[in-house]
């Protein structure tokens, strides 16, 4: 039966009860350990296989914790723990592409990380991961065919740039990530696909589209960014990120 662990945050706070949600599926609650702390997860049980979701903010009623405070090495272990076939990133951008407006999924096909924290799980001995192909070929065009079909295109060549937060990127900021080939902005998947990559485990990313990128909004560059109407619009995305974890199961 197919595995597939789901890190996810910015409006994706319900996604695990949306799944559970399916005729046929059966959820419960966990908590992994690790020595970065505990990591609160939810497995839900579907007639196509089994997914652990691990909201990466660890978010509940009271506190979200901020990108730059997130401990990665908790969640990607956790994520790991679970021995997945997949490991599925669902990411917020912020788009510079006119061909993929807020509202729509893309499938990132590389990453353009220059933060200068570290991530590995390896601080005592020297272990270095290859990243050549980042992401999965296979889970990727079955992200890419589904998506088309549940949204008429599909951007799947998506490189996507790593900024810390948790403030927005500036104009110039923007525009010196494009000139560096980047297509979308987003505070998570850096720190995930370096940690996933030491794993040896196979690794896709959805690029929700939740803004354009600071001055790239059409017709009103001066237009500013604001985070609820950002997790707003990524919520709005949900169902087809549902669609695309049914899809990798089905897919093995």
């Amino acid at each position: 039966m197919a595995r597939i662990a789901v890190l996810c945050g910015t409006g994706m706070s319900a996604f695990a009860s949306h799944l559970s949600s399916t005729k046929g599926a059966k959820s419960s609650t966990l908590r992994v350990d690790s020595e970065w702390g505990q990591v609160p997860a939810t497995l839900v049980d579907t007639r196509d296989g089994e997914v652990m979701i691990i909201d990466r903010h660890h978010s509940d009623s009271d506190s979200r914790t901020p990108p730059h405070q997130i401990e990665h090495r908790a969640n990607v272990h956790a994520a790991a723990s679970f021995q997945p076939n997949l490991i599925l990133s669902i990411n917020s951008v912020g788009s510079m592409r006119e061909d993929l407006p807020p509202g729509t999924i893309g499938v990132a096909a590389d990453v353009l990380d220059l933060a200068e924290k570290p991530w590995t799980f390896h601080d005592k001995h020297a272990t270095h991961a290859d990243r050549t192909s980042c992401f999965d070929s296979h889970a990727s065009q079955t992200c890419a065919n589904t998506l088309h079909s549940a949204q008429g295109q599909v951007t799947y060549d998506l490189v996507v740039a790593q900024c810390v937060g948790p403030q927005f990127e500036s104009p110039s900021e923007i525009d010196a990530l494009e000139r560096l080939g980047a297509d979308v902005v987003g505070m998570t998947l850096g720190p995930e696909s370096r940690l996933v990559a030491e794993t040896g485990i196979p690794h896709v990313a959805l690029s929700c589209s939740s803004n354009w990128a600071a001055g790239r909004t059409p017709g009103s560059p001066k237009a500013e960014i604001d985070h609820e109407a950002v997790d707003e619009m990524a919520a709005s995305m949900r169902e087809r990120v549902d669609e695309c974890v049914k899809a990798l199961l089905s897919s093995g």
